[in-house]
């Protein structure tokens, strides 16, 4: 069984490298830029290509925040930006329970998939 997983495993990695090396050839034919952001829309050969180019943003919030109050512009951020807050795991487990007793009504958890690393054993 676990052979079975180091091989699916590989399978799946081989699959994805050999499906990203055909979108990099598609971006190549059909002339798509990097910074290039939405959908483009393409025929060929009897078949409809979507590319959606996409840009990954990320925002330092402290940034961000210190920015706006020296504008004068700290009002827009709420309209502006989603605010994701985190559970600091160390320090909540550190915490009394008579301060995160109190904030558990904000918290939904769920187990999550588990993940795996199996590797073969090298013979000496």
């Amino acid at each position: 069984m676990y052979q079975e997983w180091i091989k699916a495993k590989q399978a799946e990695s081989d699959a994805v490298a050999a499906r990203r090396e055909i979108e990099d050839k598609l971006v190549s034919q059909f002339k798509v830029s990097e910074g290039d952001e939405g959908a483009q829309n393409f025929d060929d050969d009897g078949f409809k290509i979507k590319i959606t180019g996409r840009i990954n943003r990320k925002v330092d919030g402290d940034v961000l925040q210190e920015l706006a109050r020296e504008a004068g512009l700290s009002e827009h951020l709420g309209r502006l930006f989603r605010w994701k807050p985190e559970i600091n795991a160390s320090a909540w487990k550190a915490a009394d329970e008579a301060i995160t007793g109190q904030l558990l009504g904000a918290i939904t958890a769920k187990p999550g998939r588990p993940t795996f690393a199996i590797t073969k054993k090298e013979t000496e």
